[in-house]
């Protein structure tokens, strides 16, 4: 962790939700004159969209199940020296990947590559990541899939956040997403789903374990089947668990005071209707990212 160069991580699943984290925080960054580096999970995918059809394919030959929460599919070690580096001394190498279903704006990048690796702008002031591994670490895991060496993205992380909806709505996200964007045949969808269970529970659950603040978005309409929902609940029909790992560092009164319709669940735990969650986020955030930059001078 870093005074000076500190780290604020998204983590969660595909389909989590971070869009809206993502503005709040553009809106905080802009009003206090602080300069993201953005940088995105997926950048540290181990193969192409090509290359990975390909090693998708010899692991499946193997019997073998593979997906892109794992450490087939990721340099985990990268990710760890880039968060080391910049909370270090505000260095650092990344690069994008560009993802099959959205527009390619990079000149001589293709659809499901990647961009060159280029330097963290140097004049920075804090690395904002969005991806499945900001809360990583691997103790106990198997060693000839992450190396020799514990891999600890999360102890250079000053402020770890975690998205993550329930799992009903988690499952119609995924198969909404994929079925519209790609043309994928819903039923390989849920194959997708199943086959990637066991890693999203050894590298993407333990992750809400250790966040400083946790959003879970759980719909209050019927999701009780997710694999025949016709469209993905919106916010207005949600209400959002927030669990917050240190309580007494928020001012909860304040904060049930100002968000309409909002109560306590438990000491630690703040339920917010889904229509005040960018509101609730401004009010969350904005005190945390002025202790975060006392020193530096935001107006």
């Amino acid at each position: 962790m870093s005074k000076d160069h500190p780290i604020i991580a998204l983590t969660g699943s595909a389909g989590a939700g971070t869009t809206t984290f993502k503005v709040v925080f553009q809106k905080l960054f802009e009003r206090m004159n602080i300069k993201p580096a953005a940088v995105q999970g997926d950048s540290f995918r181990a193969h192409d969209f090509e290359t990975w059809d390909k090693v998708f394919a010899d692991y499946q030959a193997k019997g073998i199940d593979v997906s892109h929460f794992g450490p087939e599919a990721n340099e985990f070690e990268k990710l760890e020296e880039l968060f080391k580096n910049y909370s270090a001394n505000g260095t650092g190498q990344f690069r994008q990947y560009i993802c099959t279903h959205e527009p390619c704006t990079v000149s001589g990048a293709k659809k499901g590559g990647f961009t060159e690796y280029q330097d963290v702008p140097s004049d920075s002031d804090v690395l904002l990541y969005d991806g499945f591994h900001g809360g990583l670490v691997t103790t106990g895991m198997d060693k000839d899939l992450v190396g020799n060496n514990t891999i600890d993205v999360a102890a250079h992380v000053d402020l770890l956040i975690g998205v993550t909806p329930n799992m009903n709505l988690e499952w119609i996200q995924k198969i909404q997403r994929d079925v519209s964007a790609t043309g994928i045949d819903p039923e390989a969808v849920c194959d997708a789903i199943l086959r990637r269970m066991p890693d999203y529970i050894n590298y993407i659950i333990p992750q809400f374990s250790l966040t400083d603040i946790n959003f879970q978005r759980v719909p209050v309409v019927d999701t009780s089947n997710p694999f025949i929902a016709r469209d993905i609940p919106n916010l207005d029909e949600s209400m959002v668990i927030t669990r917050f790992r240190n309580p007494s560092q928020f001012d909860m009164s304040y904060l049930l005071s100002r968000i309409e319709g909002s109560f306590m669940s438990r000491p630690n735990t703040l339920v917010i209707p889904g229509r005040e969650f960018e509101c609730a986020l401004t009010m969350i955030f904005e005190p945390i990212l002025e202790d975060m930059f006392e020193d530096k001078e935001m107006y």
